[in-house]
């Protein structure tokens, strides 16, 4: 199957705009051989001054000739406007059309995607990979074409007045175009995308480090506390200086050559004669010395258009490495869920490009109503496990049911109907809390989202509000804290009133007073459902029916709190080690 030129996907996206971008090409094309013409009258006018010469009143076409110069400049910008109004109106239709698609695509796919790529970098790839696209077409492409035609109309040119001095003029060009050819092959292709990774990797790890730095800020850390981003930014670096260093002397001398024909042509006027004085060559080595700027700059676009061109080829790649991430198969039947039970079968998963799974084996029933905990150290699957429950993921191995209804053969939309969440990070938009917490069920009204501000204890935040329960998140300084967050998505959940609940470390950003408030929100949040809850603070889950114990993508142990201290295994050992935690004093050296 041939390949799919960059072209060929611009012209997709562009549709029946792609017209426009042909004769944005056509009207630059055309507007550079125009641009040509006004050089050729002021030849004219040199010659006729010259050959008039000293007797200036021979000298009788100059004012002609000088407005058919001007008329043809105004002609030649006029069309090229006219190029660029089109390749615009085309440019603007492919990045709407992009951004259009990849957010449709982004919908699509499973919830993990998210997670596993970050958002930083899906951000820069929707913001950033399109616009370059928009440049290109909008200038740099018509300017590639007009920069393919200059060439051709000043060929004609140098070869019509004296050829000995045209062909003369074209001998740096060559060798600027081998040098040219150098920078700009697969080796650069190569090198471009390197450093559009390096970009990518900078930027998510910059999002990353701002969402942390309210951490940073509080245990007065540096940028040098966060290794991924500063080992990020080191690459970046390092990349960039030994790119630039690699490019130095062939830029040198591509910039030498293109700047020497200056040199050359006098050097062959003389040569050729004009040292005694001929006004021939004398006026057709002006001609040349006027003229040739124009070839250099024309070298310089054909060569960063060049450089643009493989700027759009690794754009449209990124871009299409999101669009070829195939969603989740989609069930289309609507299922009857007898109860809400969860089920897990031999379950094990894998991440993408892993080595070895970051769950294995994992069989485990929970009860309708039924309240477990997952807790366990860093990097044992908790929340891989409650992902998956909830479907970010499809499992590698085993099944997931709900209420004996496998999660693959429930439609996405009536699965999230069954399912509520609390992150950690809890998203607020920016619009009202108001409408931040109707989110949770569209249909509500003011009285129900009332209701639900209420039971999760938000009365305090809306009463110190300017505008209340309208009030605008995030506009004209109005902001809320992590704590407070934490209770607006918990009546969010509420509002929805789904029977299967998931808390993913839902108090990790609460201060004492706000975690009195979440911890009493999530009694009545709770009530009647089915609760899966992921903790580090192990306080936080000594009520809960059944714990789960993570290690190693496995469970190893499970019990009430009162049985597993018993066992006296990890769990125990993790209450002990989180008693001295919460018991250590500051001052005096006190525990």
């Amino acid at each position: 199957m041939k390949k799919e030129s960059s072209m060929q996907k611009l012209f997709a996206y562009a549709g029946n705009y792609k017209y426009l971008i042909i004769a944005s090409w056509i009207l630059s094309a055309v507007s550079a051989l125009i641009a040509l013409l006004p050089f050729y009258y002021i030849w004219r006018i040199m010659q006729e001054v010259v050959l008039a010469a000293p007797d200036y009143s021979k000298a009788q076409n100059l004012s002609g000739l000088g407005w058919w110069a001007v008329g043809f400049a105004l002609l030649s910008m006029f069309i090229y406007i006219c190029g660029l109004l089109c390749s615009h109106i085309a440019a603007f239709h492919v990045q709407a059309n992009m951004r259009s698609i990849l957010m449709r695509h982004i919908l699509t796919l499973p919830m993990g995607f998210m997670e596993s790529e970050g958002s930083g970098k899906i951000r820069k790839i929707v913001n950033e990979s399109t616009a370059a696209t928009e440049t290109y077409l909008a200038h740099q492409l018509p300017d590639k074409a007009g920069a393919v035609a200059t060439p051709v109309g000043l060929l004609l040119l140098l070869v019509v007045f004296d050829w000995k001095l045209g062909l003369l003029s074209l001998v740096p060009v060559v060798f600027a175009f081998l040098i040219m050819g150098a920078m700009t092959g697969q080796r650069m292709k190569d090198k471009m995308e390197e450093y559009q990774n390096a970009l990518e990797e900078m930027s998510s790890e910059a999002v990353e480090y701002v969402r942390g730095i309210p951490v940073v800020k509080t245990f007065g850390q540096s940028v040098f506390s966060f290794k991924r981003f500063q080992t990020s930014i080191k690459k970046y670096e390092k990349w960039t200086i030994a790119y630039t260093k690699d490019l130095m002397w062939p830029m040198v001398g591509f910039t030498t050559l293109i700047n020497a024909i200056f040199a050359i042509l006098i050097g062959a006027a003389y040569w050729f004669g004009g040292a005694n004085g001929d006004p021939e060559i004398l006026i057709n080595l002006l001609f040349y010395i006027i003229i040739t700027p124009v070839l250099t700059v024309t070298l310089g676009k054909i060569m960063y258009g060049g450089e643009n061109q493989m700027i759009v080829e690794d754009a449209l790649k990124r871009t299409d490495g999101i669009l070829n991430r195939k969603p989740l198969p989609e069930a289309t039947t609507k299922q009857e869920i007898p109860e809400y039970s969860v089920a897990l079968q031999n379950v094990s998963f894998r991440y993408e490009n892993a080595e070895r799974d970051a769950l294995h084996q994992i069989n485990l029933d929970i009860k309708e109503g039924e309240h477990v905990a997952f807790v366990g150290p860093s990097g044992g699957g908790k929340t891989t496990l409650a992902s998956l429950i909830a479907r970010f993921y499809d499992v590698t191995e085993g099944k997931i049911s709900i209420g004996g209804v496998d999660v693959k053969d429930i439609p996405s939309r009536q699965l999230m109907d069954m399912v509520s969440f609390v992150f950690q990070d809890s998203k607020l938009l920016k619009m009202s809390i108001y409408d931040n917490v109707r989110m949770g069920k569209k249909d509500a009204t003011r009285e129900e989202v009332m209701e639900a501000l209420k039971n999760a204890q938000c009365e305090d935040i809306i009463a110190k509000m300017p505008d209340g329960v309208d009030t605008v998140i995030g506009s004209q300084g109005t902001y809320v804290s992590g704590g407070e967050a934490q209770r607006l998505s918990i009546a969010r959940a509420m509002l929805k009133n789904a029977p299967i609940l998931i808390l993913d470390e839902a108090t990790a950003f609460a201060d004492p007073d706000n975690e009195a408030k979440v911890q009493k929100a999530f009694t009545k949040l709770s009530a009647g459902k089915t609760v899966i809850m992921i903790a580090h603070r192990l306080s936080s889950v000594v009520d809960a029916d059944r714990i789960c114990v993570l290690k190693d993508g496995g469970i190893v142990e499970q019990g009430n709190h009162e049985i597993l201290l018993e066992q006296n295994g990890l769990y125990a050992h993790m209450w002990e080690e989180y008693n001295k935690s919460v018991s250590w004093k500051v001052g005096k050296g006190e525990k």
